[in-house]
């Protein structure tokens, strides 16, 4: 049962990396942002499925964890709680930076202050997460392999 979800979620992984990569290869802004906006998308799906599919190695067969905050107390005391805990806490992991994504594609774009004699000194960049294509594709190659080594801890016999 395990590995039909495995397999779900590398199909969104591999989805995803293909959209991000398209990204990068569209000529118009348009067309750039709908590319990468719909790979951050199935990336944050393929995290959820993946949430399910360490339920299932735990014997949580019917759990649908919302969040990673859901299914490390659903299967807290276990390693994979504990790893789980551990990339929500540092910052520049795939996980952080899922959260980070999902956050900035949850709200509306922040007001930029317009610029005057007053205020040109104070210049800043925006805070956010990294949106770029690049930055995601390394998400999604650190998430493909953590489900791997996550289904070679857990391979059935």
């Amino acid at each position: 049962m395990s590995a039909q979800w495995q397999t779900l979620v590398s199909q969104k992984l591999y989805l995803a990396n293909q959209l991000a990569g398209l990204s990068r290869k569209q000529a118009s802004a348009t067309d750039r942002e709908a590319t990468l906006q719909g790979a951050i998308e199935l990336a944050l799906r393929a995290r959820r499925l993946m949430f399910a599919l360490v339920a299932r190695y735990h014997q949580h067969n019917r759990a649908m964890p919302a969040s990673v905050n859901e299914l490390v107390e659903l299967i807290s005391d276990t390693p994979d709680a504990e790893i789980l805990a551990d990339l929500l806490r540092t910052p520049d992991s795939w996980l952080s930076h899922l959260e980070q994504l999902e956050t900035a594609q949850s709200e509306p774009p922040r007001q930029q202050k317009a610029v005057s004699e007053e205020n040109i000194i104070a210049v800043s960049t925006a805070a956010g997460p990294d949106r770029s294509a690049d930055g995601l594709l390394e998400t999604l190659a650190a998430m493909k392999a953590f489900m791997t080594d996550l289904g070679e801890r857990h391979a059935e016999w």
